[in-house]
């Protein structure tokens, strides 16, 4: 899994909402391969920025995603696994270094097999990353 990290976008005036938005500037990207955090960045400021953002300590969100169902408030995720890496750029990075975080799928062949009903979601990530 790779994630794009970008400036935030200024806030459009009352005079510019006609004006055609400038595309974001990118600053740099991580990319998830297998328990490794691999951060591509040309500036040594924002390289150190970002790889403080990947350090292997629990990250907290308030995601429904990570909660179990009927459940509510925040949720601490451990460091190690993708849903940590994840949970890390769209929280921490925001927070920190002032960027925006995208999550671009890393995966380019596989897909929704009917078949594995059997897995959980996280297996079949795992699988598919496997193969890449």
């Amino acid at each position: 899994m790779k994630v794009e990290f970008y400036l935030p976008a200024p806030e459009p005036g009352p005079e510019q909402a006609d004006a055609k938005s400038e595309p974001p500037t990118l600053v740099g990207s991580a990319i998830w391969r297998g328990g490794t955090i691999e951060v591509e960045v040309e500036d040594p400021a924002t390289r150190t920025a970002l790889e403080r953002v990947f350090r292997r300590t629990p990250v907290v969100t308030d995601d429904a995603a990570y909660r179990r169902q009927g459940t509510s408030g925040e949720v601490q995720l451990q460091p190690g696994n993708l849903e940590w890496f994840r949970a890390a750029a769209q929280v921490r990075a925001p927070a920190e270094v002032g960027v925006v975080a995208r999550v671009i799928p890393g995966v380019t062949q596989g897909g929704y097999d009917p078949a594995a009903g059997y897995r959980t979601f996280e297996e079949s990530i795992e699988r598919l990353e496997s193969h890449t």
